[in-house]
C-alpha cells in the first residue's frame, strides 16, 4: 500500500520533516516515490508547505495519508477554499 507520511530530516533538537509518498514497507527515512512538501514544527506560523494538487491526486489514486498528514491536507483545503 502507498502511504503519504512524514520523513524526518534536520539536526538533533531541530526537527524538520518532508511530506513524502512512499510504499508502506519502506523505512521512515528510506525510499520514497515523490516529495509533496515540508513541515517545520518549530516555526510559529506557516510551518507546513505542501503541493495540495499532488496530495489530492495521490489520495485519489488510493494512497492513505497518516493522521498527521491528513490534518495538514484538511487545513490546506480550508485555507485554499476562500481563495
Amino acid at each position: 500500500m502507498v502511504r503519504i507520511r512524514l520523513k524526518r530530516i534536520g539536526a538533533k533538537n531541530h526537527p524538520a520533516f518532508r511530506i513524502v509518498v512512499a510504499d508502506s514497507r519502506s523505512p521512515r527515512d528510506g525510499r520514497f516515490i515523490e516529495e509533496l512538501g515540508t513541515y517545520q514544527p518549530l516555526k510559529k506560523s506557516d510551518n507546513v508547505q505542501m503541493n495540495l494538487e499532488r496530495a489530492k491526486y495521490w489520495v485519489g489514486v488510493g494512497a492513505q495519508p497518516s493522521e498527521t498528514v491528513a490534518s495538514f491536507i484538511k487545513r490546506a483545503e480550508r485555507a485554499a477554499a476562500p481563495a
